[in-house]
């Protein structure tokens, strides 16, 4: 197993030259607050070194054990996998998978079996064929507007949210999503919904992981559109590292 190991809060060893973090420490640090009487949305990107969001326009070219080992434990603490359609379409998104460890620690946590994939659309323009709908456990849920043309999603198995006539009301949804007890949101992306979560003020966590690597000008960043407006200020959570990768965890500053 990777050794993951805390900077700060400052491990028992020091600034990460402690004991290697188990599962349950990692758990503890990435946790949703005890209580969640509403949305939480937590955010979650790989970044190079240099700010890019893919390699290739793909984030597999930025992943690294640690961040894979983060990335599914945020599956399993959350109640629901929130991804924009893009970025669903990009990455080949299929329905979550799980384990015997993995399903043990939902159950534990008072979780479904599987959280669902929500992926937010303006047209729903989705393809029905796609692994997403095809090869999944539980039906996606598809968060869209009044204008869009469901009727093909629906048979496909999705729970089809109505969020907004032209556009999705991201507060809209949330609470939708929350409605249906699924207030622990995992958002896994793209750059332009993390955008519109960000300047509509819902982003309570946003966990980075910084490869060591250097992708050039080229390639996007975690976020493109609407700016934040003032800017929101965050508060370091977290700091772990693995070899050269760096994983941060940053919460909405409070007040």
């Amino acid at each position: 197993m990777v050794a993951v190991r805390s900077v700060w809060p400052p491990s028992p060893g020091g600034r990460g030259d402690g004991p290697a973090l188990s599962d349950v420490d990692l758990e503890r640090i990435y946790g949703y607050p005890p209580a969640c009487p509403g949305p939480f949305v937590q955010v979650n990107f790989v970044a190079s070194a240099d700010g890019a969001v893919a390699v290739d326009d793909l984030s597999a070219g930025l992943s690294n054990p640690a961040d894979k080992r983060v990335f599914l434990l945020a599956r399993d603490l959350a109640d629901v996998i929130l991804v924009g359609a893009g970025t669903a379409g990009a990455e080949g998104y299929r329905g979550a998978r799980t384990n015997p460890v993995r399903a043990a620690r939902r159950e534990r946590l008072g979780r479904s079996p599987v959280p669902p994939v929500a992926v937010v659309t303006r047209s729903g323009a989705l393809d029905p064929a796609a692994p997403l709908f095809t090869d999944t456990r539980v039906p996606p849920i598809v968060l869209t507007t009044a204008r869009a043309d469901t009727a093909v999603l629906t048979r496909a198995g999705a729970e089809v949210l109505i969020c907004g006539e032209d556009d999705v009301d991201l507060k809209r949804a949330l609470a939708l999503l929350s409605e249906r007890g699924l207030r622990r949101i995992d958002c896994e992306g793209g750059p332009r919904l993390f955008a519109s979560l960000a300047a509509a003020g819902l982003v309570d966590q946003l966990c980075l992981t910084v490869a060591p690597i250097l992708a050039g000008g080229g390639a996007r960043r975690i976020a493109a559109g609407p700016a934040v407006v003032p800017p929101q200020g965050l508060e370091l959570a977290s700091v772990l590292v693995e070899d050269s990768a760096v994983l941060l965890r940053y919460r909405r500053y409070p007040g």
